[in-house]
């Protein structure tokens, strides 16, 4: 689903040149739930907005669902952008003077849906977040963990093939966020690819796969295998 080689980002002032990146690799399976963690600089955000069509980097190989971005426009890489992810932030984003519904809308609009299926697109991701009834609310009458499931309504709608989620339980309480992080291994179970920067270990630890990145490098990657049967203890 996501394959980077070798992959750089430089940062070139007057003075100094700062890697963002240097030699990472990665390499994400459809289907998959990988969190992404390291320490504040580590380089998480710049692989983020690569892997989002946000950012250009500087060398190496980026492919996206089989597709090399390497030299794309911006055209190209918004259409590409529009057709295969979809984000969610830490901040939700949310228009606060229109409905749930009309936020939702936003997006699909962009991308030049018709009214019908709009409607459709927008009834059927509300209700798998929860909130299929309340379509009309405003976001200030929610709470932070619903104005969450709006945003992830927002980007589900547009029926996304790898999902970027930045930090999106950062702005919510513990509860609030195993709730949001329950709805997205849902979403992934229906089969959904997931990539999520996390600075939460206990959420780290529930996905998949976790790519720990130090100095814009992956520095481990620790994948899960379910266990069946549990280990046991040996006494003296």
């Amino acid at each position: 689903m996501l394959r980077m080689k070798n992959l750089s980002k430089v940062h070139r002032t007057h003075m100094i040149e700062t890697h963002a990146l240097r030699g990472f690799e990665i390499n994400v399976q459809q289907g998959e739930f990988v969190t992404v963690t390291g320490p504040s600089g580590s380089g998480k955000t710049s692989f983020l907005n690569i892997a989002g069509l946000l950012e250009e980097f500087t060398d190496g190989e980026y492919i996206l669902d089989g597709i090399n971005v390497k030299g794309m426009n911006d055209n190209a890489r918004s259409r590409l952008r529009n057709e295969k992810l979809g984000f969610i932030f830490q901040g939700f984003n949310l228009i606060p003077d229109l409905s749930l519904f009309d936020n939702v809308d936003v997006p699909l609009r962009y991308r030049g849906f018709n009214a019908a299926e709009r409607k459709e697109r927008i009834e059927d991701a509300l209700a798998k977040v929860g909130l299929g009834s309340r379509m009309k609310h405003y976001p200030a009458e929610l709470s932070g963990g619903q104005q969450q499931r709006v945003a992830i309504a927002r980007a589900l709608a547009g029926s996304p093939k790898l999902l970027l989620a930045d930090e999106p339980t950062g702005n919510l309480d513990t509860q609030m966020a195993r709730g949001v992080m329950e709805l997205l291994e849902e979403i992934n179970a229906q089969g959904t690819t997931i990539l999520m920067v996390t600075h939460d270990p206990e959420l780290a630890v529930r996905s998949q796969r976790n790519v720990h990145i130090i100095d814009g490098q992956v520095a481990d990657l620790v994948r899960k295998a379910p266990t069946l049967v549990q280990p046991h203890s040996h006494t003296a």
